[in-house]
Parts: C-alpha cells; structure tokens; sequence
C-alpha cells in the first residue's frame, strides 16, 4: 500500500500535500489456529451484548490491522429505511478527543506547538494563569464544562460555538473549578479550546485542519467534523441519531462545539487511525509515548488518562487504552488492546449502554483488567 501525508512547517501551507514514507506497518494476518480459538468467543460477546434487538451501528475486530470480525447492522435512518454499511459515518461524541489530540501531536511533531507552551501563547485575552496545552489534553487545567456554567447565561435559542466559550470564560470571570494541575477533571472545555488553538496555529477551520492533518494522510475517507456552517457530501450519508425508542434526537444549542466531539467516523477509518500508531512515521515514538502514559496519579485507583486517551492501569495487567463516547443517541466505544494489537470498534446511532461492555471483551485476547464469560 503506498500512503501519502501532509507534512507542515513554517514555510508550507496547510492544503500542501507532500508524499511521505508509508504510515502502516506490515503486520501479519492472525493464523488459522488463531482465528479457531477466537471468533467463536467474539462471536459469544456479540451475540450477548450487541445483538440486532439492541445494537444498531458497527462493530469490528481486528488483530494486527486485520479485520477478523464485522457486522453492521441496522438503519441509519429509519424513515427511509438506510442501511448501515461500513461506508456509514456515525457521530462519535467524545472519541472526537483523540483525534484532536492526535492532531496537535502532528503539530508538535512540525515543531509549530510544544505541550508546555501556556494556552496563553496562542489564545492572548485567555483569563488564566499557569494553564499549559498538555494540561487541556490530559484534563488537568481545572476549567469547568461549558455546558454547566452556560446553562443560566446563554441564549438556548442560539447555536453555541467554540469561540463563545471563551467570550463566556472571559466576559462572566468563570472561577477554575481547582488549580491547574493538581486534579483530573474531565471537561469539554478542554477541548473546545484546543480546537480554536489548532485554528489559530493552521491559519483554517477546525473540520478543514483536521483534515488535512489526520483524515487525509492516512485515507479516512469517510470521516469529517461537523460544522454547521458548511455541508458537505459525507453529511448526506451520515448516521440519523435515535434515542432508544427510535425517536430522532433534534439538535440542541450545544451541538455547533466541536473538538470535543462532532467527528463523523466509520469503524474502518478509525482502525486506520490505530494501525498508523503502530510505525514511528505518522507519530514519532517519542510524540506517541506522550498519548499513551498516564498523567493523573494524585488519588489510588486504576483509572487514568493519557492525550485523549483513557488508560485503565492495574498491577499484573496489560495497559487497556479505550476512549469511550456518548452524545444524544449516539455512544461509542473505540478500543486499543496494544500489547496484543488488537482493536475493537463499536459505533450505534441509537441509544445503547451496550457498546460500554466491549471493555470485557478484552479478556478473552489478553491479561487486561476485565472479565467476559461465554455463555
């Protein structure tokens, strides 16, 4: 396969498509043996959790980059009775965060941010102190949710978008929740931020930069942010989103934030994404070790959080690297099982719990953190 990217620097426009050494490793496909002792365990959990009476989405395996187990089922839009295939982009609320932190550690790769530079360096009216851009990457800036101090100080009528986040932040004096860095605190803010930086820093729109940074470079096809203010063909093919009655949940006045989430994305454009982690060209391996390490270690426990990463970490186990997501009808659950190389997808467009228990699963190719009994 011959991969092309999009290299920047200081003298290079973003829409400059340069030819780059290939992005993917090749791995080996699992063997025969490999594949008898384990679909019928894949296919166990599917059948247990995700089977067509409630799970209507995508879901895939892969070991070593390699499909070993699909399906998609069910309807991207019910009305009209649409299939979805794996061809379908489906909204993936917070997963959307690891794309934006992948984003930026290509830009600090093309040496145009470093993670300890201060959010101030690139956002002046910024009303904090001492708050850096890997502080918004592994939620330890102490900023509060926008969608809880906006609640009694914005026009619902109006679509929210990034840059009146940081008008609210600044015209309304919004207090950190504690002191930057010294809490793990899981807000949104953080990333709605960062992507007004990656505007800032690319000189174009958050979709149009993610774009050409991520989506491009590796051929995810099929992938785009959100932007109310422009279509685009992908937008026509995309995922309905259905609560778990089938009801169409309708836009709300939070739904124009990006960064944090609105990523449209199909199960396959997101394994291109993890295989392209597994060589040192797309992300260096030092670029890389910043994602995959934990940051938050001020209180016990096995939970952590990388650069848009979740890690669960216990003694005696393999890491488990997950970034799960959950916006209107839409949850998501994209898996990295790295020290076996094996991914695990699951994508609904309407309302499941079901797709959180693909962290179970796991057990059944390695030493992690959970338990799945086939039954």
């Amino acid at each position: 396969m011959v991969c092309y990217s999009c290299e920047f620097n200081q003298d290079t426009p973003l829409d400059t498509v340069i030819q780059k050494p290939e992005f993917f490793i090749n791995m080996k496909k699992p063997d025969h043996n490999w594949l008898q002792l384990n679909i019928p365990k894949i296919d166990s959990f599917f059948n247990k959790y995700l089977d067509s009476s409630i799970f209507n989405g995508q879901f895939l395996v892969a070991k070593n980059g390699h499909i070993v187990y699909e399906r998609n089922l069910g309807f991207s839009n019910f009305n009209k009775e649409i299939k979805i295939s794996s061809e379908t982009p489906i909204h993936v609320a917070s997963v959307s965060k690891f794309v934006t932190a992948t984003a930026i550690l290509r830009l600090v790769q093309d040496h145009k941010i470093d993670l300890e530079d201060d959010v101030k360096t690139y956002i002046k009216n910024f009303p904090y102190d001492g708050i850096t851009i890997r502080m918004l990457l592994n939620h330890r800036s102490g900023l509060p949710y926008y969608a809880y101090f906006s609640e009694d100080i914005w026009d619902k009528s109006k679509m929210m978008k990034n840059s009146d986040i940081l008008n609210l932040l600044v015209d309304n004096k919004i207090p950190l929740n504690y002191p930057p860095n010294t809490h793990f605190s899981y807000s949104n803010t953080n990333y709605a931020l960062m992507a007004l930086i990656i505007e800032k820093i690319t000189n174009s729109s958050f979709p149009e930069a993610i774009k050409k940074l991520v989506f491009e470079p590796l051929g995810m096809t099929k992938s785009y942010i959100h932007n109310f203010d422009k279509e685009n063909a992908l937008n026509k093919s995309a995922a309905l989103s259905y609560n778990s009655k089938f009801v169409i949940q309708k836009d709300d006045f939070l739904d124009g934030i990006y960064g944090d989430k609105n990523l449209f994305t199909t199960s396959h454009d997101l394994l291109l994404l993890d295989k392209a982690l597994y060589a040192n060209v797309f992300l260096s391996s030092e670029n890389k070790n910043e994602i995959f390490k934990g940051y938050s270690y001020e209180s016990a426990g096995k939970n952590n959080y990388g650069l848009g990463i979740r890690i669960i970490e216990e003694p005696d186990k393999s890491k488990y690297f997950f970034h799960s997501g959950w916006w209107h009808g839409n949850t998501a659950m994209f898996s990295m099982l790295r020290s076996d190389t094996i991914t695990i997808i699951a994508l609904s467009n309407r309302y499941t719990k079901s797709v959180f228990a693909v962290n179970r699963l796991a057990s059944c190719f390695g030493n992690y953190p959970f338990h799945f009994t086939e039954e």
